[in-house]
């Protein structure tokens, strides 16, 4: 797991990303930008992993240095020259290819030799005694499961007690996606090179990655200039969303909200949607339900508003509430139908997640007014394909998804995606596995919904509602692990992120 301390993120780690397929043109326009060669630029990424492994590994001093046959091998080269002119012992392997170096490594590789570096071949056996492992074998530019002699390469460092620093990317998961078609490097750390990767953040990312680092190797008013496609959002971000409420504030302030689901024997899920909404800052929550469920729904939550889910109690609901989060519980059976079909006719800013979202997948329509939350299984049947297919790029389905049904895609998972219509893409880098449990989906619903209520912008409350969710899950996990965390766990500590003032150093 990442290192989830409340404060992790003030190792300031970029909230840039940028497409893998668009790296190579931002590399080229910054160099040129500063009067960089290529070259100089590989140079001080190399320089930054040398620097990156003597902090993190001071004693070390026997070095296994993997290279690939591409830039990524470059970068390898210059850290062994690096570490050996520094006194470390360094053993350097390198994968031989068809076609020559690029132009830059091989002036690395060249730079290497010329220093008194060996070169051993991928498949020289290996010393003793390696403390560090530097990964530089494929980077960023993979696309498909690891051939030979990579893969042979990536397992035995897997498999090896040393750490693992990869330059970039760990080889064999794709910077694009995050997916891991074959053999794939287990990094203790991952120092990224100018800006953040999807495939950094989102799909297997999180087994991978180890701890994430990122070095702009000196580009940062280049960067400065040239906004990011996509973003990164962190519990650090929560104070551009979540403002401290003016004293005189009242309930009537924060937002009307109508949670509707919860058929008969689900009065837990629409019960956690709802309580997390009042726990997010909601003024006032009212509950449409089965009728069985409104006196345990009373009993747990007196602050809550219930009653029996009937179309004229609908209606009248709709016209009193600011905002709609339907879904938790509702069932896919005529009574869940009936009260979707009604729902839809409102033009009110809505929440869709659970059976709502099984149901729209029957019966699809596109609106504006709407944050669907669905789970890499309802996200499949949104768009009618296997979920391996969503998993495999999470960030294309979380934009496909938007094309289809308009408004904002929250598409769960480690490494949540959010997308709008207006080409908005924010991963969220909060959570962990401790989250892969029942009721966690409706916690965040609620969360999101009151936000909602609160006045944020759909793409804002999804986005402040996501961190909140999973900032809220790192600090149970730091107290008490991952295994074993049930979803109303988190509201214990939630208050701490939708009070964002309260954790400001």
């Amino acid at each position: 797991m990442r290192n989830q301390e409340l404060n992790a993120n003030t190792r300031s780690l970029s909230h840039s990303v940028w497409p893998a397929q668009a790296i190579g043109k931002l590399e080229r326009d910054a160099a040129d930008s500063l009067g960089l060669t290529l070259y100089e630029l590989m140079q001080r990424a190399g320089q930054a992993s040398y620097e990156l492994a003597s902090r993190l590994w001071p004693q070390a001093s026997h070095w296994l240095v993997l290279c690939g046959h591409g830039n990524n091998g470059g970068d390898g080269y210059v850290v062994a020259r690096l570490a050996q002119a520094a006194g470390i012992t360094v053993t350097l392997l390198a994968c031989e290819g068809s076609k020559p170096l690029p132009e830059e490594a091989q002036q690395a590789r060249e730079a290497w030799l010329a220093a008194g570096g060996v070169i051993h071949a991928a498949d020289a056996c290996w010393p003793e005694q390696v403390e560090v492992i530097i990964d530089a074998l494929l980077g960023t530019g993979l696309n498909r499961a690891p051939a030979a002699p990579y893969d042979h390469l990536i397992t035995l460092a897997n498999a090896h007690a040393a750490p693992v620093l990869a330059i970039d990317m760990p080889s064999g998961l794709a910077a694009a996606n995050g997916t891991a078609p074959g053999a794939t490097m287990l990094a203790a750390h991952t120092l990224s090179m100018i800006v953040l990767k999807p495939g950094q953040l989102t799909g297997k990312a999180r087994d991978y990655i180890g701890q994430l680092h990122v070095d702009e190797l000196g580009l940062s008013a280049f960067l400065a200039g040239n906004p990011a496609p996509m973003q990164r959002v962190d519990a650090q971000d929560l104070s551009r969303w979540l403002k401290p409420r003016k004293a005189t504030s009242h309930k009537g302030d924060h937002g009307r909200l109508l949670v509707v689901g919860g058929d008969r024997g689900t009065a837990g899920a629409i019960r956690m949607t709802a309580e997390a909404a009042l726990r997010a800052g909601a003024g006032l929550v009212r509950v449409l339900t089965h009728e069985d469920n409104i006196a345990p729904i009373l009993t747990a939550r007196p602050e809550l508003m219930v009653d029996a889910l009937v179309e004229e109690r609908l209606q009248q609901a709709l016209e009193w509430a600011d905002v709609i989060a339907i879904g938790p519980g509702l069932g896919q059976g005529d009574w869940g139908k009936q009260a979707l079909k009604t729902v839809v006719a409102c033009e009110k800013p809505m929440l869709w997640d659970a059976d709502a979202l099984n149901l729209l997948a029957i019966n699809a329509d596109y609106r504006q007014n709407r944050i669907i939350t669905p789970h890499p299984g309802e996200a499949a049947r949104l768009l009618g394909v296997k979920t391996s297919e969503i998993e495999s790029d999470r960030i294309h389905a979380a934009q496909t998804l938007v094309k289809r049904y308009g408004g904002v895609v929250v598409l769960k998972g480690a490494g949540t995606v959010i997308a709008d219509d207006q080409g908005d893409l924010v991963i969220a880098d909060v959570g962990n596995a401790g989250m892969a449990s029942g009721g966690m989906g409706d916690i965040l619903s609620g969360i999101i919904a009151a936000l909602m209520g609160q006045k944020l912008a759909l793409f804002n409350a999804a986005c402040a509602g996501c961190v909140a969710h999973g900032a809220a899950a790192d600090a149970v996990a730091r107290q008490r692990g991952t295994r074993g965390m049930l979803a109303t766990d988190l509201f214990e500590l939630l208050w701490q992120f939708v009070n964002p003032e309260m954790i400001q150093q």
